[in-house]
C-alpha cells in the first residue's frame, strides 16, 4: 500500500474544501485552487481530515493513489502557507531588477532579458543578484522559477548563470596552460 497515499491531509485553520465529481476546490488566506483529479480516486473529508481511498490493488490506482494524495496535500499547503523559490544571479555585471510586473535580467547578452509572470505567481527582487518567486500553485512557482534560470543556466567552469538558491554546481578544471 502506498505509504503517501495513505497518510490524511490536516486542513488548517481558515481553509476551507469542496469536492464535486473528484473537481476539488481548496481556498485559504493566500488564494483558491481548484484540479480534477482521477474519477477512480475517493477523496473523504471527515471533520478537518482529508483523506483519499484507491478502489483495487491495480497497477494504475496505485500509481494514482499516492500522486493524488500529494496534489492535494500541496494544494492545502500553496492556499494556507504559499511557497516559494529563490534565484541566485552569479557572474560580473549580472543583475535583476522589477520594471512594474516584469522581471529584468542583465546577464551577459546583448540585450536585457524581460520575462513576465503569469497570473497567480509574484516576483520579488530583494537585491539585484537575487530573486524570490512566489506563489499559491507548487507547480507554476517551480515552473517560473526553471524559465529563469533557463536563461543562463550556471556553467561549470566558472560558475557564473543563475542558480537555485543553496545549488552546488560541480566545477571542471580549465585547459592546462603550457
Amino acid at each position: 500500500m502506498s505509504r503517501v497515499g495513505k497518510k490524511p491531509i490536516e486542513l488548517p485553520e481558515g481553509v476551507t474544501f469542496t469536492n464535486e465529481n473528484n473537481t476539488v476546490t481548496v481556498k485559504g488566506p493566500k488564494g483558491e485552487l481548484t484540479r480534477t483529479f482521477n474519477k477512480d480516486m475517493k477523496i473523504e473529508i471527515e471533520g478537518n481530515v482529508i483523506s483519499v481511498i484507491r478502489p483495487s490493488e491495480s497497477k494504475e490506482h496505485r500509481t494514482n493513489h499516492g500522486t493524488t494524495r500529494a496534489l492535494l496535500a500541496n494544494m492545502v499547503e500553496g492556499v494556507s502557507k504559499g511557497f516559494e523559490k529563490s534565484l541566485e544571479l552569479i557572474g560580473v555585471g549580472y543583475r535583476a531588477q522589477k520594471q512594474g510586473n516584469k522581471l529584468v535580467l542583465n546577464v551577459g547578452y546583448s540585450h536585457p532579458v524581460e520575462m513576465e509572470p503569469e497570473a497567480g505567481v509574484e516576483v520579488e527582487v530583494p537585491s539585484n543578484t537575487k530573486v524570490i518567486v512566489k506563489g499559491v500553485s507548487k507547480e507554476r512557482v517551480g515552473a517560473f522559477a526553471a524559465n529563469i534560470r533557463d536563461v543562463r543556466p550556471p556553467e561549470p567552469y566558472k560558475g557564473k548563470g543563475i542558480r537555485y538558491e543553496g545549488e552546488y554546481v560541480r566545477r571542471k578544471e580549465g585547459k592546462t596552460g603550457k
